[in-house]
């Protein structure tokens, strides 16, 4: 990491990281580690959670512009997260915080059960060699993983400029009893609550289709 992002987990880290209880791994979350959001956030409100938030560019943004929102940023890459701590502290955001660990355990066994009123994957990797999409994020256990989190009624907001990962998504989420579609016809219209970020648009212009996809958590 470069100096500055260093002086992040130094200086803001304390600010913005939430500790997660590990298990075997290093991103791993213990199971029964469960947080209190309203002790987390000091308050109660609506928590949207970013799963690979990457430099953090959209989770900023939205939690500048959404100050009565309380907003969670999932990623395992720490120069990542240290770019987002720097950036939120420039654009002064309080809502946000950060955790580095497997988005599935996070899910599982940090956040409170239907605790998250939207949760958002925006371009995760796609894993597009044949011999990887086993990797993918979006799989029907991760369906069930995301419902558990889900209060009745959140909003589960996908995007990717991958075709066939949008296809996949699709059809998982369509087979999961757990979520109706929130759209219709064949996609989503583009959610206008996510910024436009330099990866999307190198998406575009490499002329991949930006497919967005937006479920709602079925009454349990």
């Amino acid at each position: 990491m470069t100096d500055g992002q260093e002086r992040a987990w130094t200086d803001l880290a304390p600010r913005y990281v939430l500790e997660a209880p590990r298990d075997d791994a290093a991103t791993s979350v213990r199971p029964g580690a469960a947080i209190d959001p309203r002790e987390v956030w000091g308050r109660d409100a609506p928590l949207i959670v970013e799963i690979g938030s990457g430099q953090g560019h959209a989770i900023i943004h939205a939690a500048a512009s959404r100050p009565e929102a309380d907003f969670l940023a999932i990623e395992v890459f720490t120069a990542g997260l240290a770019r987002t701590m720097l950036g939120a502290e420039r654009a002064a955001v309080e809502n946000l915080r950060l955790v580095e660990a497997n988005a599935p355990e996070v899910l599982e066994h940090l956040l409170p059960p239907a605790s998250v009123d939207e949760l958002w994957v925006f371009f995760p990797d796609p894993w597009h060699k044949n011999k990887h999409t086993k990797r993918r994020l979006v799989t029907p256990e991760f369906a069930t993983t995301a419902a558990g989190a889900l209060r009745d009624g959140g909003t589960l907001r996908l995007a990717t400029d991958w075709e066939q990962y949008a296809r996949q998504m699709r059809e998982v989420l369509d087979a999961a009893p757990e979520f109706e579609r929130a759209f219709q016809g064949d996609w989503a219209e583009r959610f206008d609550g996510r910024v436009l970020t330099a990866f999307e648009r190198k998406g575009a212009r490499a002329g991949r289709a930006i497919r967005d996809l937006s479920y709602v958590r079925q009454h349990r």
